[in-house]
């Protein structure tokens, strides 16, 4: 199936961009604010597929989001077709700890203005809203936000960075290494099927908004607006339809649906 850009773009609500660092930045966030990550098919014992039709059927044409290998593999072929420079890298998730597990969130860089940038849509939690410029241990303000990437002298790996409260909370770390499409499928179906996977075991869902953040992790909803967090349990199959379908925008059928609310103990 040939990749139709101005489909694409429809999608994330915006008009054709500049192989540029603004439209870099422009493509990243729009489809962040426009495509919500999710991961229901493994939620529900899935293992979604990565072959490009596939991303094109389940995000373009059937108004669903994805996790990591398919937002960031949709955001790829769009990357392709404007003509960007760029690259795979698979990290390793850490969210606070200190070392990160196995290497399975794709991400990548992309070489715009002379730079290379960190470019990602496809995180499910408190990561940029736009590219972070591939330097060592330099802060980088966005809005409200900062961040930064950490030259690890250990490991060898940079690490992501996003300050909390006064001290850096590490997000994910990645290295150089050549990432291949058998390295992807690998990763993918550690993710939907590993007993110790978070997103085989939980259910998460999440979407910028013009205010902040949203999620969903199991049954518990999180509003994050600057610093704040305003958190609330979904207790029925009514409040999970609405905030699936209408907060985070997720086309899911009503099958879809009592699966998942059956596997969170939803009436």
């Amino acid at each position: 199936m040939k990749f139709e850009l101005d489909r694409y773009l429809s999608r994330i609500k915006i008009s054709k961009p500049k192989p540029s660092v603004e439209g870099l930045a422009q493509i990243q966030g729009a489809q962040l604010n426009a495509i919500a990550f999710e991961n229901v098919d493994a939620f529900l014992s899935s293992i979604p597929d990565l072959e490009p039709s596939a991303l094109i059927e389940k995000i373009l044409d059937k108004g669903r989001g994805g996790y990591c290998f398919e937002l960031n593999g949709l955001l790829g072929l769009a990357l392709q077709a404007l003509g960007f420079d760029f690259e795979p890298i698979l990290a390793r998730v850490r969210m606070g700890r200190s070392e990160g597990g196995p290497r399975h969130h794709l991400a990548y860089l992309v070489k715009a203005g002379g730079e290379s940038w960190l470019v990602d849509a496809g995180f499910g939690g408190p990561a940029p809203l736009q590219p972070l410029r591939l330097v060592n241990d330099q802060e980088q303000q966005q809005e409200h936000e900062t961040f930064r990437i950490r030259h690890e002298s250990d490991s060898g790996d940079r690490v992501v960075e996003k300050r909390l409260n006064g001290d850096w909370f590490s997000l994910y770390s990645f290295d150089r290494a050549a990432v291949r499409r058998c390295d992807l499928d690998a990763a993918n179906r550690l993710c939907a099927t590993w007993s110790e996977s978070l997103l085989a075991q939980n259910l998460l869902l999440c979407r910028y908004t013009d205010f902040g953040r949203i999620q969903l992790f199991n049954n518990s909803f999180s509003e994050f607006r600057a610093d704040d967090q305003i958190s609330r349990l979904i207790e029925t199959i009514d409040e999970l339809s609405a905030l699936i379908r209408d907060n985070f925008g997720i086309t899911v059928s009503d099958s879809e649906l009592s699966g998942i609310a059956n596997r969170l103990g939803l009436a």
